[in-house]
């Protein structure tokens, strides 16, 4: 497997960008981290100026383009880092930042001022281990997740030695990795690596970041098969994205693809205010719209939440529209869906339930 593509030039040479887009490519590489793993470059189409792989992973002159309510810090990380590489925003979890590099970099990333290798990188030892003992200090901390950057980025060595510390910790119980590891470089996923990412007494969950089903390649269903048989649940992130998969139909393959892989769909992120990624973002009307088209579509099992993380570091709220109205003390109006509207209770007519 060759290295991955992480230069203009380099993705001119591949031949996944055009000569005259050379230049632009070079700008947007300059202010935002640019890596395209071998996997992901066989998977896009370069004869088609509206392939949704090449849309999240080439870079776009768009991405020089600020809005004003764009903002550094989308979801409002840095309120809530009480120490490097530690994110406490809700009660029971904390994120655990412990690497700011990718496989790849998605275009829309809503850590792009900070991911990357000119961004925080990893967290050394001291770091880690005041980390690691804010987590041991907080008897509330039930869950661990590691993000950044791609957690699965780091040796089988750093994880083992990451997962052993959590070991020690007797409130947490839950360790969850977020990555588009098994997408984006499914070999990867080998033997030592899941070995790596078990620790005794802990449920280990691995969240995976796939935004198409054209993502969810043989190789990449076959790693995510081999967690899954390891004994590791999965989930699924994806982020509702104009010209990816902002359609009720385009989702639902990519739906049924995780659960046919034995993935629970989890989260449907609206897209963050990152800078320079306007080009991406859909009005939260036509994102809900989509999301009950969806669940017209399919089964429950593949239905997602689908949440907006509030700016500013306030957390992440469901975007849904109710189907329940209140029509009086205890009655109300239920939308089917296929719209229909139905009184809850049902009026009386003197049969049995």
């Amino acid at each position: 497997m060759g290295a991955p593509l992480k230069t203009a030039g380099a993705l001119v040479a591949a031949g996944l960008l055009p000569l005259d887009r050379q230049q632009e490519a070079e700008a947007v590489a300059a202010r935002y981290a640019v890596a395209v793993s071998p996997d992901i470059a066989a998977l896009i189409d370069p004869t088609d100026p509206n392939d949704p792989i090449a849309r999240q992973f080439l870079p776009d002159a768009s991405e020089l383009l600020s809005a004003p309510e764009e903002r550094a810090d989308p979801i409002g990380d840095g309120p809530h880092s009480p120490v490097e590489g530690i994110v406490h925003r809700y009660p029971d979890r904390v994120l655990l930042k412990a690497v700011h590099v990718c496989p790849v970099y998605c275009r829309f990333c809503f850590r792009r001022e900070v991911v990357g290798p000119e961004g925080a990188g990893m967290l050394d030892q001291p770091a880690l281990a005041a980390a690691i003992d804010y987590i041991r200090s907080r008897p509330e901390i039930w869950e661990v997740i590691l993000t950044g950057g791609d957690p699965l980025v780091m040796s089988p060595r750093r994880l083992a030695d990451i997962m052993a510390m959590l070991a020690g910790i007797e409130h947490v119980k839950i360790v969850r990795f977020h990555t588009r590891v098994p997408a984006v470089d499914p070999e990867r996923i080998d033997a030592d690596l899941i070995d790596a990412l078990k620790a005794g007494g802990k449920t280990v969950v691995v969240a995976l970041h796939a935004n198409h089903v054209r993502e969810l390649t043989p190789k990449a269903r076959a790693a995510c098969r081999r967690l899954i048989d390891a004994g590791i649940s999965m989930v699924s992130q994806t982020v509702l994205l104009e010209g990816v998969n902002a359609d009720a139909a385009v989702l639902a393959d990519l739906m049924r693809g995780f659960v046919e892989t034995g993935i629970k769909p989890y989260y449907l992120h609206h897209p963050d205010l990152a800078p320079g990624t306007a080009h991406f973002r859909v009005r939260i009307e036509e994102g809900r719209a989509i999301v009950e088209a969806l669940r017209a579509r399919v089964s429950g099992l593949c239905m997602p939440a689908y949440v907006l993380d509030i700016p500013g570091g306030f957390g992440k709220v469901p975007l849904t529209n109710s189907p329940v109205r209140r029509t009086g003390a205890n009655t109300f109006d239920v939308q089917d869906r296929l719209g229909g509207q139905h009184a809850y209770p049902p009026a009386g007519d003197g049969s049995p339930d």
